[in-house]
């Protein structure tokens, strides 16, 4: 089962689109918790073009998320997952 995506206005801040998110929730490289923010997730995955993005979401149940930033990746990002 697909996972439904909510967006908050934030999500487009950095100005990725609502497709390449998507597509980088679809085309994880690592995903984790946030650690000291619960029900906090961050996902490094690739956007159409295929470059990494971040995206951090908050779940709403078990079949949706609302995602809440999403930005090409950083190095605090890349770190904090280990890779």
């Amino acid at each position: 089962m697909d996972v439904i995506v909510e967006f908050n206005e934030a999500a487009f801040r950095h100005k990725i689109s609502k497709e390449d998110i998507l597509h980088a929730l679809k085309c994880k490289i690592r995903a984790g918790a946030i650690e000291g923010f619960p029900e906090k997730y961050v996902v490094i995955g690739l956007n159409r073009a295929k470059n990494p993005i971040e995206v951090m979401y908050n779940p709403i149940d078990d079949n949706s998320i609302n995602v809440f930033h999403a930005m090409k990746v950083r190095k605090s990002t890349i770190k904090l997952l280990g890779l």
